[in-house]
């Protein structure tokens, strides 16, 4: 039983407050210089103050759009520490999403890594905003905007804060916009405490994180699955963190694996793959992991099955999302069963409910609805979709799942990419996954089209490895002998890259719309 926190309640007080007795222990380290926890703890409490004197409030925003780094650590923190709320930004976007997120958080400041420096200045120059502070991270010898702060300077001429604000557990304490498929991203409004649960229930009861831990994650501290894996999460056990600003390349990974020798390593299925397929793949004696964790979408039995086989490590394969911040659905430690995405994470509640709200049966596609304590609060100025995602205690995940009778739960697909042939439900995420047990296929996304007669049919989107060969033929008969007859493919086109989001899920529905329109 976790105990939840006290109604006053600030997170970034409570890491400081955890980790006081761990001053001299490295806590971050990232391409250009490590922070022991004694030194986090005062660059925090000294971002605190700087940002007080910009006039900022209580429950006033700051635009946080910054490469993984100590800084993004320290400001972030910094922010909750001074009851001000970080608006945590994706870099991968561009200048024109950075000017929607600016006026529609009303931001009073940015801080921002050098190398975004000019896409966030051609996002500002468009109007529409309340930014009137701007801070740059690690400049260089690169003159400044006129009226723009170094940020190792502007932190440095604070005496430390103290104490932390006397924020309430459920105030809002951060920000984190969504990475939808379609339509402008939603502000995702989470509380002080949802950190606090996270980390509790997930970090420290599933995955079972310690202080003699290394961890490294490629999904990176903007999302909210980097955001636990990063920083709540080891933060909350005393353990040290390797932070990496680069783009998560096979490279780079294997760079920090084999280098820095990490116990911990959080990806996502498309990385996974991508490391699999590489030739400069690592043996299992050059690393050190006793521990690997996936997120963002599914991950394919055939992926989990294979990495296991090369390392000796467990993939624990999870659900979450913005709106409940991390993982609430998980294979655990000792009991992996690849192709599942496992059971409830202790402390949270999972119904899959037909189109009626009557709850389903077992292995019946269901829509999933998740109660737990992570829940955001809402989604900013958005009151029509907040009603719709945050029904009461439970939350809709827009996710498809069925429920094994001995409660493994396996995905089906989101709402909008389920396919019904026949008059009966085919999970595109079933067809792509034993697609990708083939040998010569690296990715594959299947979505519905219509045949000559008007009838939905499942067509499949292939990316071969490279030097690798495949007919049309041969993958329709390779789904043939492990599925149900009508599940297979009866189309295929074969691509050399699947459309994907910044955060690298497959848009599926750029492949519908381009069927539509006639390719």
């Amino acid at each position: 039983m976790v105990n939840p926190p006290a109604a006053q309640f600030n997170f970034a007080g409570h890491l400081l407050a955890l980790n006081a007795e761990r001053a001299d222990k490295i806590a971050l380290l990232d391409d250009q210089e490590s922070l022991s926890y004694g030194d986090l703890a005062e660059r925090v409490q000294r971002c605190a103050a700087a940002l007080h004197s910009l006039g900022l409030h209580r429950e006033e925003r700051v635009l946080l759009l910054m490469h993984d780094s100590t800084d993004w650590v320290v400001t972030f923190l910094g922010a909750l520490y001074a009851g001000v709320v970080p608006v945590a930004l994706n870099t991968l976007l561009t200048a024109q999403d950075y000017a929607y997120m600016a006026g529609h958080s009303r931001a009073q400041a940015a801080l921002v890594s050098a190398p975004l420096l000019a896409t966030l200045q051609q996002a500002l120059a468009q109007g529409q905003h309340e930014v009137k502070h701007l801070i740059v991270s690690r400049p260089g010898a690169a003159a400044l905007p006129d009226g723009a702060k170094d940020f190792a300077s502007f932190i440095a001429a604070q005496p430390p804060m103290t104490a932390p604000a006397p924020t309430h557990a459920d105030e809002p304490g951060f920000w984190l916009y969504s990475s939808g498929s379609t339509g402008k991203p939603k502000g995702t409004v989470h509380s002080q405490g949802n950190l606090y649960w996270t980390a509790e229930l997930y970090g420290k009861a599933v995955l079972g994180l310690r202080e003699s831990d290394t961890v490294f994650s490629a999904a990176k501290l903007f999302f909210a699955y980097g955001l636990g894996n990063a920083l709540t999460f080891p933060l909350s056990v005393g353990a040290r963190v390797i932070l990496m600003a680069e783009r998560p390349t096979p490279q780079a990974v294997f760079k920090r694996l084999t280098e820095q020798q990490p116990t911990v390593f959080y990806g996502a299925p498309t990385g996974y793959g991508g490391m699999l397929a590489s030739p400069d793949l690592p043996g299992r004696a050059q690393v050190s992991l006793r521990l690997c964790s996936s997120a963002g979408e599914a991950l394919p039995r055939e992926i989990g099955e294979r990495w296991n086989d090369r390392f000796g490590c467990e993939i624990i394969d999870g659900i979450g999302s913005t709106e409940m911040l991390h993982v609430y659905l998980s294979n655990r430690p000792g009991d992996v069963r690849y192709g599942t995405t496992g059971k409830p994470v202790p402390g949270y509640e999972i119904e899959l409910r037909d189109e009626t709200g009557k709850v389903v049966g077992a292995n019946q596609i269901g829509d999933l609805y998740v109660k737990g304590p992570s829940s955001a609060l809402m989604y900013w100025n958005e009151r029509g979709k907040s009603r719709a995602t945050f029904q009461g205690a439970w939350t809709q995940s827009g996710d498809k799942y069925t429920c094994s009778a001995d409660g493994y739960y396996t995905y089906a697909g989101r709402n909008d990419d389920m396919l019904k042939v026949s008059g009966i439900y085919v999970s595109p995420f079933e067809v792509e996954s034993t697609l990708m047990q083939h040998p010569a296929i690296l990715e594959a996304a299947v979505i519905g089209t219509i045949d000559a007669d008007g009838l939905v049919k499942t067509k499949a989107f292939i990316v071969l490895k490279a030097g690798q060969a495949l007919t049309e033929a041969e993958a329709q008969a390779f789904v043939k002998e492990r599925l149900a007859p009508y599940k297979y493919p009866r189309f295929i086109e074969f691509v050399a890259e699947l459309p994907k989001t910044a955060t690298g899920k497959i848009q599926r529905f750029r492949l519908r719309e381009r069927e539509r329109s006639g390719g």
